[in-house]
């Protein structure tokens, strides 16, 4: 926004803050003409006190019934519980007299619980906290709900992930970080149920309320004896409204991971899990979200796993699924012997790190690391030390960068002693130093220890690093499984080649022994006469195999150049189809057309193999 569109804002700004303290300001002359000499001090500090006391009632009250509704509110997709947050907020569109008369209809000595109770709700005590917890209720209700609202549900999740049952998680997780704001709305009750006349008056005229009392002095002996009762009025409404908009800042206390107490363990992480040469995980997923629906099923044979696929194709909803963080519409999911499926997420003893890092707001980094229910000290300490979080320690998540963030995150979810890992995108903010420092550390992790990790990723060449099989999926569906040296050897089909960026591949039909036909018209010779002629394969042709030479029997030309992990590659166009080489291999830009051969022993085929629109075929 610019300077000049910002101006007439700050002028209404400014007008309406001049309107809010120019009450204050006009009655500070008014001081001196005050009744000093007739007021009633006793009487005075008396209505205070009960002002206050049934105030704080009140807001007591409120917090306990209020805190718990607003949650409801926030988190229900009932109608019946949205019409229920209209109802609720009524109090606030009424006028004060008439919420009164409503509370006499119930609570009034000829109403059936005033006869119940003889009439003691009312001209009592506690028809003053009936009455102001009627009116005052809805400013931490609605505080209270919005609060909740905007807690993000991944804090939930992750701290399911680490052992925590849902009354752990809304005390020690949710409620700390909507606080706040709920604060806010306590303070603000507060404030309306020390000030609430109308309703009060109705209900209960006596004991005397410091508003009710007000009214009476003013209606008996004129405004001059009345000023002085606004002095506790004006400072207690100072003294909350002051409250209300102060944020404490205070850090949590800082502390490291508490010691085990168990000399014998081993300091770094390798000692975590015990081995289970036969732990191994199995899934059969399917949920439907919307308009979208996935729908997979793997059973690997190794501990080290990769799910890739675009963005939007499901691989961060079958990790949520794996944890049990989504409800499975399908079949088992499986570690071994255990059925995951049967468990709640706090009970599946995994390891969990959500793509946007899920740290709580209200926790340093070193409570984030001794937060799981059962956080290896030992294991902690090493973590810190190997992802160079020493000097983190004492920081909130508001004070790291994104990629501090995301090994806070990797940290807390080796923390745990788990069986099961699983990791969504983990080094995606890092800078690529550090990314493959920890890529290798990771794969170190994973030789040392007997836990399954699942790593979902984009980047084929992670998934290649930190994965012996992989799962490529798209739209919900599995293109391909097997081993990495499967499926990056010899991809299902093109849009499999093209996800794993693999290079002069393609898909053709056989069209003589040995002669195989690529979509774009061009004839490949290769050694392997395996395939039947008419057979639909896929290709791939070495870079080494192709060379410049005056006898070539292709014409092609350079249609350009890039650049790779540092190493330079140039683009050839031989008949309409694009290949990689190497660019020393290549012949020079400039000039052209060249002839050129491709030596069919560097020429591979393998038959398309597709999958059903449900089930992944297995690669063999």
């Amino acid at each position: 926004m610019t300077r000049s569109a910002a101006r007439p804002l700050l002028w209404l700004a400014a007008l309406l803050a001049v309107y809010l303290c120019a009450p204050f300001i006009a009655s500070i002359p008014q001081i001196g003409a005050a009744d000093w000499a007739d007021v009633d001090w006793h009487a005075t500090w008396s209505a205070v006190g009960v002002s206050a006391a049934s105030a704080s009632v009140a807001a007591l009250f409120i917090l306990i019934g209020g805190v718990p509704l607003g949650y409801w509110l926030a988190r229900s997709p009932s109608r019946a519980v949205a019409l229920l947050g209209f109802v609720v907020q009524l109090p606030l569109a009424l006028p004060p007299l008439t919420s009164g008369v409503l509370l006499l209809f119930l609570l009034g000595p000829y109403s059936w619980i005033g006869r119940l109770t003889g009439g003691t709700l009312t001209d009592s005590f506690a028809g003053i906290v009936l009455a102001e917890s009627f009116v005052a209720a809805p400013f931490l209700i609605v505080a209270a709900r919005s609060a909740f609202a905007a807690v993000d549900p991944v804090y939930d999740d992750v701290a399911a992930t680490l052992g925590h049952r849902a009354g752990s998680r809304f005390l020690r997780v949710t409620l700390p970080i909507a606080w706040p704001a709920i604060r806010a709305g306590l303070a603000l009750a507060w404030l309306r149920a020390f000030g609430e006349f109308g309703a009060t008056v109705m209900v209960a005229y006596h004991p005397y309320s410091l508003p009710v009392y007000t009214y009476v002095v003013f209606g008996g002996q004129g405004l001059p004896a009345m000023m002085p009762l606004l002095l506790p009025t004006l400072a207690i409404a100072i003294v909350c409204a002051a409250l209300s908009v102060y944020s404490h800042g205070r850090r949590s206390s800082i502390a490291p991971p508490h010691e085990s107490g168990d000399e014998t363990r081993a300091a770094g992480p390798g000692s975590a899990v015990a081995a289970n040469e036969d732990l191994r995980l199995a899934f059969d997923l399917k949920r439907t979200l919307g308009a979208f629906s996935l729908d997979v099923a793997w059973r690997p044979a190794t501990r080290r796993l990769a799910i890739i696929g675009p963005s939007g194709s499901g691989k961060s909803l079958a990790l949520k699924l794996i944890a049990g963080l989504e409800r499975n519409e399908a079949g088992p999911v499986t570690l071994g012997r255990i059925d995951l499926g049967a468990l709640p997420p706090e009970r599946r003893q995994i390891g969990y790190m959500p793509q946007d890092y899920g740290l709580f707001p209200h926790m340093s980094v070193a409570r984030q690391l001794s937060f799981p229910a059962d956080a290896d000290a030992a294991t902690a300490r090493y973590w810190v030390e190997h992802l160079g979080l020493d000097s983190l320690t004492a920081r909130l998540p508001r004070e790291l960068s994104f990629g501090q963030r995301q090994r806070v995150a990797l940290a807390r979810a080796l923390t745990r002693h788990s069986q099961l890992l699983l990791f969504d995108e983990p080094f995606s903010a890092l800078d690529t130093p550090r990314r493959r420092r920890l890529q290798q550390s990771l794969r170190a992790l994973q030789r040392e220890i007997a836990a399954v990790t699942v790593i979902v990723t984009h980047d084929p060449d992670e998934a290649a690093l930190l994965a012996d099989e992989v799962l490529v999926i798209e739209q919900g569906r599995a293109l391909q499984v097997g081993t990495i040296d499967t499926v990056f050897g010899q991809p299902a089909s093109p849009r499999v080649a093209e996800l794993l960026g693999l290079h002069n591949v393609g898909d053709g039909t056989v069209r003589a022994p040995g002669v195989v036909e690529t979509a774009a018209g061009l004839r490949l010779e290769t050694a392997d006469r395996q395939a039947r002629v008419g057979e639909r394969v896929m290709w791939r042709v070495s870079p080494r195999a192709i060379r410049a030479t005056p006898e070539g029997p292709h014409a092609g030309s350079v249609a350009g150049s890039s650049l790779r992990h540092g190493d330079r590659y140039a683009t050839l166009d031989i008949g309409g189809q694009l290949f990689d080489v190497a660019a020393e291999d290549a012949p020079p830009e400039t000039g052209g057309p060249y002839r050129l051969a491709i030596d069919p022993d560097g020429v591979s085929v393998w038959p398309v193999r597709t999958t059903g629109s449900d089930k992944p075929a297995a690669s063999p």
